[in-house]
C-alpha cells in the first residue's frame, strides 16, 4: 500500500482533476454515486426488516452498507461526502475556493438525483412490500427517526460520520488492488453505521423512501398501527431538520480530516 504521505500527494492532483472535470461528466458521475449509496441503503434495510433486536439489526446493516462506498471507490464516481477532501488541493494552493464550491454543489445535486431515483425505483418495483410490507413500515420508521433529530444532533452525528468516511476514502486510495480497496473501506463504514452517525447522501435515499412509502395508503395504515408518528415525516422536515444539519456536519468532519492530514504531511515549513 502507499504511505499516508504518498496518498496525500496523490489526492492533491486528484482534487485538481475533480474540479476541472466538465459539468455534465461530474453531474452524471455524481448521479451514479447516488445510485450506489442508495442501493446500499436498499440492501441494508432489506437485510434487517424482520429483525427485532435493534443492536443486532444495526450490526447487520453496518455489514451490508459498506457495499455502497466500495462501489463508489472501485467504479470511479463522485460522492459529496468523500469530495469534502478536495480541501486538500485548496490548502495546497492548487485550486480556487470557488472551483471547489462549484464542484461540491454539482456533486451534491447529482447525488440527490441518483438517490431519489432509487427511492422511486424501490417504490415502483414494490420492493418495499417485502416481508408482508414490514420493509415499508421500517422504511417509514427510519425516516421518521432521522427527521426527528435536533439540529445539533444532526450536526454532530454528521461530523462523526464523515470523519470516518473520509478516512475510508484515504485508505482506499492507498490500496493497490480492488480487494484492498474494498477491505480498506469496510471497517470505517461499518463503524459509522453501527455507531448511528448520519450520512447526508444515504439520507437522500432513506428519508425520500420513507416519504414515498407514506404515500401508499396500506403502508401508512400499517405504520400508524405500529405507533409511528408519521406526521413528522415530510419534505420540509427532510430538508431542514435532517439534510441541512447533517450536510454541514459532513462538511466539517470531512474538511477536518483534510486539514489535519494536509497540515501533518504537506504543509511547507518556512525556513
Amino acid at each position: 500500500m502507499l504511505s499516508t504521505k504518498e496518498v496525500m500527494e496523490k489526492y492533491v492532483s486528484l482534487g485538481e482533476n475533480k474540479v476541472n472535470t466538465p459539468f455534465l461528466k461530474t453531474l452524471l458521475l455524481a448521479v451514479i454515486a447516488g445510485f450506489f449509496i442508495a442501493l446500499a441503503g436498499v440492501g441494508a434495510n432489506a437485510a434487517i426488516a424482520t429483525i427485532e433486536n435493534p443492536s443486532i439489526a444495526k450490526l447487520i446493516s453496518a455489514v451490508v452498507f459498506p457495499a455502497g462506498l466500495s462501489m463508489v471507490s472501485c467504479a470511479g464516481c463522485e460522492l459529496f461526502t468523500g469530495d469534502s477532501l478536495i480541501v486538500i488541493s485548496l490548502l495546497d494552493k492548487k485550486i480556487k475556493f470557488s472551483s471547489m464550491l462549484k464542484c461540491w454543489i454539482i456533486v451534491y445535486i447529482g447525488n440527490l438525483i441518483g438517490s431519489v431515483l432509487i427511492a422511486l425505483l424501490a417504490s415502483a418495483s414494490k420492493q418495499l412490500s417485502l416481508y408482508d410490507s414490514k420493509l415499508a413500515v421500517m422504511t417509514i420508521s427510519i425516516a421518521v427517526k432521522k427527521t426527528s433529530l435536533s439540529f445539533s444532533q444532526g450536526l454532530f452525528l454528521g461530523i462523526g460520520c464523515n470523519f470516518l468516511v473520509c478516512i475510508a476514502v484515504l485508505i482506499a486510495l492507498s490500496a493497490n488492488s480492488t480487494a484492498d480497496k474494498i477491505a480498506g473501506v469496510f471497517f470505517p463504514i461499518l463503524l459509522f453505521v453501527v455507531s448511528g452517525f448520519e450520512h447526508s447522501v444515504a439520507n437522500m435515499y432513506y428519508i425520500p423512501a420513507g416519504i414515498i412509502a407514506k404515500m401508499n395508503p396500506e403502508y401508512l395504515r400499517l405504520a400508524v398501527e405500529k405507533g409511528i408518528e408519521v406526521d413528522r415525516l415530510n419534505i420540509s422536515s427532510f430538508l431542514l431538520k435532517n439534510l441541512l444539519p447533517v450536510t454541514i456536519g459532513n462538511l466539517i468532519g470531512g474538511t477536518l480530516v483534510g486539514l489535519l492530514y494536509w497540515y501533518i504531511y504537506l504543509r511547507k515549513v518556512k525556513k
